[in-house]
């Protein structure tokens, strides 16, 4: 090491790393980083301080940051040493800075610039750094900035550089998606990158567009299978490879977006079918990466359209995870086994055993998920077990997040495949008693609502015994100490509306029970609130079936109480309640019917109840009511009045109102010229992986720097980098851009060659010397043992509105197939490409294919349609467009755009004059002299019509 210490640093820089490493307490390392931070702060601030040292000092400043102590005094440093020429001083610097600050941090402006310099370096290393600080410290402000540097670099020689371009990207995506917009079809070139790890890095960003919108990324389906399906035929180099694995992170960021692009289409997922058997098939499962990509082929097949052959080659996977020894795979398959049964439930009563082995397993996270499992599993012939399994889990715990969480399933549970009345009942009253107030409050106001609405359907005598039931349970738990808030609630609601309805229990008895309640939680005015609006219930329904009220002393004595209490909402009610009882039963029935807690009040919004009064006290003399618009109204006039006033005082006064702000001034714009017959003409469909890049002019006829700026936008987004072989095409108004090739790509085989291997389930032969246990198998018949179907109640408790709509059966949805372009191209068949070939891409020629000459001519209205039309070729969007015939040069042959093209001497001011002479023709029917007229500007031009296409003017001038 010597006196200098290892790697060029010093003997004190070592003992200052040794002597942290040997601390024996945060006292000590602090003790020893404050007095490095103080020796830093003296010779930090030297003049004339050695490069050498200076880069010392920054290191052990980022050790001094790393332990958590400030070391601000030193930034400065840091992002001069950015600014220095040599190769290790800058990659110190950037290191750093990256470390030190964040992107809204004020020295970020000083190191903007460097940036720039740096980014336009020779060395690939200098690039390399700056493109990091750039992943770090941009924010998005500065974007604009450096965004023309970094999409110039995605050409770059080195592979590095372009890697870390597209990830630089990907991070400008995240800060400010519009920003990037309009360059989203960059990640779809790299996508085509010789090199597979900037193949790889295009994934990332790709995975986050496609999450957003999945339809505009469907063509590329053909594409990633292929990838896919290299990769695992260890067609990559030996470095990307992972504990034998060939690039397994590429595998998996591929699967994951086949499960996205596969969601319900089959015609996606038949071209996934045979990779994904492959891998199956392929797939080491002896390492935890193997079975990572294991997992993840699991959760692709659940998420594609089904298959069989798949589904059965991830219950062996499930299977060989849940038989395992370790906790971890034993988690995967579990999770694994929840996603599957989606499409599969019947696939859960092949692993019952495991799965009850899971839910007593010591491993807490192991438990909650195997709950989670049988929460989608639950059907009408195992609530019972599930909801009571939940229900002692739920006691056992202390963890009030998740306690929570168990008690809203119980809950959800219960009311959709509840068997009985008194289940449900018992259940609800076993969730409140339990979980307390951690219950939502909405679970208490849904199971008032229950009661009160009853099952949804037509038997009255279910829905009363279902009330009888609750009102027994709750006079017998009412007595219990320390009952939730939220529970007793429930409790005086059910006992207020229906205690007496079915004459069991007199009204006596309920409201001395409910006026125990209101003193014994004295201190909760929410439920003595709950307890006397009950007795306020009680005694009007007496009242209104013509009983005689006999009020209990403690009822007088609590509702003297509250009429003096401090909360004016408990005064408020104690009154009314006294003010109920000296009403007549007809008037008592009018202002609280029986049983009509779930009906619609009318509200008269215009009072009309008041107008024989309104219209007396009129009569009298009193002043008639001015609405509010006619107040406001009045006002205005009165302050016009006085504004000449106020404005002849103010002239010689101080003001002090703020300015108005300024109003943002309107660039002028050319109205645009109607081209509706023109479009509806020739309808032209638009690639939807070139709407971002190809914007449509609102007018044909705009002026000369409008244009030039829109040309020099586009130029600027569809110029493609990469290898001298790759076309450099760009979004232009010539025609010679529709001369490209489109390569066929042969689909994969959808039906998939998965070897199925038999199905050895019995948990037990794992361990042929292990009894089962009778009550495990009871167990397991009554979980797994009913019907596969989940069959729901076919009016479920409570939500008999909003749960009869999710039982709807879905109808298949049907894509329109868009227009197709009129124009016939010859298609060259090519043989799947190889889009990891690392080898120079093949030139694809190809015969010129006929263009529209009606197209020609929509080039002289609208140049960007022209452009749209010819990309879109015949593929339109049937057919995916192959990726490689993007970015693979095609060999030019035919005559140019200009002498092509028939009308290139025609201006648009000309143009303009025929098109609307033919609208009108075609409007009003044949017109001689509008023929003639027609004819002679033709002639007049020195165009022959029959010089190209003998029927274009036919067709054009009837």
């Amino acid at each position: 090491m010597g006196s200098q210490g290892g790697f060029g640093q010093s003997k004190e820089f070592l003992d200052l790393v040794k002597s942290i490493g040997e601390a024996r307490s945060k006292a000590e390392e602090d003790r020893i980083v404050l007095h490095e931070i103080e020796t830093l702060k003296r010779r930090i601030s030297e003049p004339d301080t050695p490069k050498r040292k200076m880069k010392e000092y920054i290191i052990r400043l980022v050790y001094v940051e790393m332990l958590g102590h400030d070391a601000s005094f030193g930034y400065i440093h840091a992002v001069k040493m950015t600014h220095d020429d040599s190769l290790s001083l800058k990659r110190t610097g950037y290191l750093a800075v990256t470390l030190f600050l964040n992107e809204d941090h004020d020295l970020i402006i000083l190191i903007v610039n460097t940036i720039q310099k740096d980014l336009k370096s020779d060395n690939y290393l200098v690039v390399c750094a700056a493109l990091n600080a750039v992943c770090r410290l941009i924010n998005e402000e500065t974007i604009p900035a450096v965004l023309p540097q970094v999409v110039e670099l995605l050409g770059h020689s080195k592979e590095a550089v372009r890697k870390k371009a597209i990830m630089a990207l990907h991070r400008f995506y995240q800060k400010s998606p519009s920003s990037v917009q309009h360059l989203v079809s960059n990640f779809r070139k790299r996508l085509c990158d010789n090199d597979p790890g900037v193949m790889g890095a295009t994934l990332c960003p790709l995975f986050d567009l496609i999450t957003i919108d999945v339809n505009s990324y469907k063509d590329l389906v053909i594409s990633f299978v292929s990838i896919l399906k290299q990769v695992a035929e260890r067609r990559l180099p030996k470095s990307y490879d992972y504990h034998q694995m060939p690039a397994p992170f590429v595998q998996i960021r591929l699967l994951k977006i086949m499960a996205l692009l596969g969601s319900g289409d089959k015609q996606a997922s038949e071209n996934m079918y045979t990779v994904v058997g492959d891998i199956f098939r392929k797939c080491d499962s002896s390492s935890n990466i193997g079975n990572a990509i294991l997992y993840e082929c699991i959760c692709c097949v659940s998420s594609i359209y089904p298959n069989p052959k798949l589904i059965e080659s991830a219950a062996d996977v499930i299977a060989r995870f849940l038989k395992s020894d370790s906790h971890n795979l034993k988690y995967m398959g579990i999770d694994a086994l929840g996603r599957l049964i989606k499409t599969s439930p019947e696939i859960a009563e092949q692993h019952q055993l495991a799965v009850i082995d899971c839910l007593e397993d010591p491993d807490d996270t192991l438990k909650r998920k195997t709950f989670e499992l049988l929460y989608k599993m639950t059907k009408c012939t195992n609530v019972e077990v599930i909801v009571d399994r939940m229900i002692d889990y739920m006691i056992s715990i202390n963890d009030n997040h998740y306690k929570t969480e168990i008690a809203s399933r119980c809950v959800e549970l219960a009311e959709q495949f509840a068997p009985s009345n008194h289940w449900f009942i018992q259940t609800m009253n076993k969730v409140f008693e339990h979980a307390g107030d951690l219950v939502n409050i909405k679970v208490a106001h849904n199971l008032m609502r229950l009661i009160a609405e009853g099952f949804g359907e037509d038997d009255d005598n279910a829905d009363s015994q279902l009330r009888s039931s609750a009102v027994e349970s709750y006079l017998r738990i009412i007595g219990e100490p320390k009952l939730p808030s939220v529970f007793l609630q429930v409790i005086c609601w059910v006992l207020g509306e229906y205690g007496t309805a079915d004459g069991k229990f007199s009204a006596s008895y309920i409201t001395g029970k409910l006026c125990d309640v209101a003193e014994a939680y004295s201190n909760d005015e929410t439920v003595k609130a709950y307890a006397v609006t009950s007795l306020m219930k009680i005694y009007a329904f007496e009242i209104a079936t013509g009983r005689k009220v006999d009020m209990l002393p403690e009822c007088q004595s609590l509702i003297e109480e509250l009429s003096a209490s401090h909360s004016t909402d408990l005064q408020q009610r104690a009154y009314e309640l006294q003010a109920v009882i000296g009403l007549d039963a007809r008037a008592v029935e009018i202002i609280m019917p029986s049983d009509a807690s779930c009906e619609d009040i009318e509200i008269d919004k215009n009072l009309s109840f008041l107008n024989g009064y309104v219209q007396q006290a009129i009569e009298k003399g009193a002043q008639p009511y001015i609405s509010e618009n006619e107040r406001s109204g009045m006002l205005n006039i009165s302050n016009f009045r006085n504004q000449d006033q106020h404005e002849a005082s103010s002239m010689h006064s101080l003001r002090f109102e703020a300015y108005e702000l300024p109003k943002p001034s309107m660039p002028s714009r050319i109205p645009p010229v109607s081209l509706a017959s023109t479009t509806e003409l020739v309808p032209v469909p638009e690639p939807s992986y070139l709407r971002e890049t190809q914007k449509v002019a609102s007018s044909p006829s705009v002026s000369n720097a409008d244009s030039s700026e829109l040309r020099l936008r586009l130029d600027g987004v569809q110029k493609k980098w990469g290898r001298p072989t790759y076309s450099s095409s760009e979004t232009s108004t010539s025609s010679s851009t529709s001369q490209k090739t489109v390569n066929e790509v042969s689909k994969v085989d959808g039906t998939g060659t998965v070897n199925s291997k038999a199905h050895d389930n019995s948990y037990s032969s794992r361990k042929p010397q292990v009894e089962i246990s009778s009550e495990k198998q009871k167990l397991a018949a009554s979980l797994f043992g009913g019907s596969s179907k989940t069959d729901k109640r076919g009016s479920t408790v409570g939500h008999k509105a909003g749960k009869a709509s999710s039982h709807a059966v879905e109808k298949p949805q049907t894509t329109k197939a868009p227009v197709k372009s009129t124009a016939v191209e010859t298609i060259v068949v090519q043989p799947p490409p190889d889009l990891l070939d690392l080898g120079e891409p093949t030139v694809v020629s190809s015969s010129p294919p006929s263009v529209d000459p009606f197209k020609q001519l929509e080039g002289l209205i609208e140049p960007t349609q022209v452009t749209s039309s010819v990309n879109h070729g015949v593929v339109g969007a049937n057919k995916s467009p192959d990726l490689m015939g993007l970015y693979v040069e095609t060999a030019e042959s035919g005559p140019s755009t200009d002498d092509a093209n028939p009308l290139s001497g025609l201006t648009n001011s000309d143009f303009k004059n025929a098109h609307e002479g033919i609208a009108t023709q075609l409007s009003k029917g044949p017109n001689t002299k509008h023929s003639l007229e027609k004819d002679a500007l033709v002639r007049q031009m020195g165009v022959t019509p029959t010089s190209h296409n003998p029927n274009l003017f036919k067709d054009l001038l009837g």
